[in-house]
């Protein structure tokens, strides 16, 4: 397992939970803190996924302190979306914006970040059945939604 670049692609899956520069940093290096203070003796496959689940944890923590109020104000203030380098429109991203969380991060973590079904049943907690179903619904979705905003393909 490439630590740098799992390292950065944790660091954008933290960003892309919690749109916020620092704190995503400090969930980054919490992440990697835990992951090695654990010692386990995984496959590497299964390292990627403790990884990632490490890192979900640490962000649904982060929400969970936060108040109602600061949650309004700390969502309408994200700007950055993880996925900028193959959505340079607005329209697109209003669009991907209305599909559920959990979709959302479906497509986040297959088509930006590239993992593996395995892994992302692993993090996500559901089967491969569920995985495929969700992305093959959502990417449909979205095919529709491109064409109906005028988008061709």
């Amino acid at each position: 397992m490439d630590i740098e670049e799992q390292y950065d692609k944790i660091y954008r899956y933290c960003y892309f939970k919690i749109f916020d520069k620092q704190l995503a940093q400090d969930i980054t290096q919490e992440t990697f803190l835990r992951f090695y203070k654990q010692e386990l003796n995984l496959d590497d496959g299964k390292h990627l996924a403790y990884l990632y689940t490490i890192a979900r944890n640490l962000c649904i923590d982060e929400f969970r302190k936060k108040t109602v109020d600061s949650l309004e104000n700390f969502e309408e203030e994200a700007i950055y979306d993880p996925c900028e380098e193959w959505i340079d429109n607005l329209t697109l991203r209003s669009i991907i914006g209305k599909l559920p969380k959990e979709d959302q991060e479906l497509i986040f973590l297959r088509y930006v970040n590239e993992m593996p079904i395995t892994s992302i049943c692993s993090i996500m907690g559901i089967s491969r059945f569920a995985i495929y179903r969700k992305l093959s619904k959502s990417l449909k979705w979205l095919k529709n939604e491109l064409r109906k905003e005028g988008f061709s393909r």
